[in-house]
């Protein structure tokens, strides 16, 4: 499976603190393990899937793409729920 990380994303990943990373990277090895456990979006964001996780015992909210037919992950973009989707649209 190739796993593509948008720009966005990285800068993102640098501000985190050690802890928050391990809670990510938790999240990201359950969406290699099955990329279609994350609820499909509708109508603007309908190429998107979102993955609700816990990181530092708040509710994180990660985007992303999956291409089953290349078979491509595209790591979009996390965060809390407030203003998650506004961010996501833009992107």
């Amino acid at each position: 499976m190739k796993i593509l990380k948008t720009r966005e994303f990285k800068n993102d990943l640098k501000k985190l603190y050690k802890n928050q990373r391990k809670d990510l990277a938790k999240a990201i090895e359950t969406i290699i393990d099955d990329p279609l456990i994350g609820k499909l979006k509708t109508a603007d964001l309908s190429c998107y899937r979102v993955y609700k996780f816990n990181m530092n015992k708040q509710l994180t909210l990660f985007g992303y793409t999956f291409e089953s037919n290349t078979i491509t992950l595209t790591l979009i973009s996390f965060g809390s729920h407030e203003n998650f989707y506004r961010i996501l649209k833009k992107r």
